[in-house]
């Protein structure tokens, strides 16, 4: 029976095996890793599906999260990208910081991605007068320098330094630049859920005594009313959190401030209503027009481009731009 298998096995290679070639070469080109990624056109995601408020307000319209596409700068992808219109190419290095491989970039851009969730609730918490009590604050390790003499990894939450506990930036800031050069410190951190210490050493530069590491908070906290909010695992980054508290305000006062329209949107959000500049504005506008957004927000810095994009293309959508959330709800009453 194995004879008879490999025998046809055999006469099957020899009778096909140009066309086994070429699958093997497409495959290896797919395959074949370049230092390179495509930025394409993107979408919306809707938040009215993704956000839920305990006792919400029914909304007629829609605040949708603009996302950018992106795929991995393989040969077939590359030479796609020169004949398709809006496909542009990304060097690796332009996605990283300096000294930063695509395993912690990613790992940061989720930090960054509950980072967005929590300054959204905050912000439109605070904003609807509505009750939010913070449990706890989360120090958490986004970017380690190449001149860090540590073991710390992206991703570690610190808790203390020295048995000092650590609650903000500035706690750790005013403790190290009382230390001296070359000092090591013991650090404890939560990683991967357990309680571990790492050590760091101090080193001196231009602005002073560091330790080689910049982290970001979040927070634990309740909300009366309850929220939940539903992200998927591919997503990363903080792009989103604008759209996200609008339409958790939305959700908490009377009034539908989308007007009954589908909007679209982007930039980050701090717990003060500060938005913040993104990248990818002209993929994040296309994907918006193609979803049938009849009003796209962005942030101000990214206000000329998105203008240009539209003048270029001769798209009819209505463009806000946003440099505080009181700013953009103001605006959003004259649509």
């Amino acid at each position: 029976m194995f004879n008879k298998l490999y025998v046809k096995t055999k006469d099957f290679i020899k009778e096909n095996y140009k066309s086994l070639i070429v699958i093997m070469i497409i495959f290896l080109l797919f395959m074949i890793k370049l230092p390179y990624a495509i930025y394409t056109p993107g979408g919306a995601v809707n938040l009215n599906k993704r956000i839920e408020i305990e006792n919400g307000e029914e909304v007629k319209g829609s605040f949708n999260m603009a996302y950018v596409s992106m795929v991995r700068g393989s040969i077939p992808f590359l030479l796609l990208s020169k004949v398709i219109p809006d496909w542009d190419i990304v060097k690796a290095e332009d996605l990283t910081i300096e000294g930063e491989n695509m395993t912690e970039m990613m790992a940061r851009e989720k930090i960054y991605l509950e980072e967005s969730i929590d300054n959204a609730v905050l912000n439109a918490y605070k904003k609807a007068n509505k009750e939010l009590k913070i449990k706890k604050t989360n120090n958490n390790i986004i970017y380690i320098t190449s001149d860090a003499k540590t073991n710390l990894k992206v991703g570690d939450n610190i808790i203390s330094i020295n048995d000092t506990k650590i609650n903000s930036i500035s706690d750790l800031q005013d403790y190290v630049s009382k230390l001296e050069e070359k000092e090591k410190v013991t650090l404890k951190v939560l990683r991967d859920g357990k309680e571990k210490e790492a050590y760091a050493t101090v080193y001196k530069t231009s602005d002073g005594l560091k330790l080689g590491i910049s982290f970001i908070n979040t927070y634990e906290y309740e909300t009366n009313p309850k929220v939940k909010i539903t992200s998927k695992s591919s997503e990363m980054g903080s792009s989103g959190g604008l759209m996200m508290s609008l339409t958790i305000y939305n959700g908490l006062v009377k009034e539908d401030i989308t007007h009954g329209k589908k909007i679209v949107g982007t930039g980050t959000i701090d717990i003060d209503g500060n938005v913040g500049e993104i990248g990818g504005v002209k993929y994040k506008l296309i994907g918006a027009v193609k979803k049938g957004a009849e009003v796209f927000i962005c942030p101000e810095e990214n206000y000329e481009e998105a203008k240009k994009i539209k003048k270029e293309k001769n798209y009819k959508i209505k463009i806000i731009s946003a440099k505080t959330f009181d700013e953009v709800l103001s605006k959003l009453k004259d649509i």
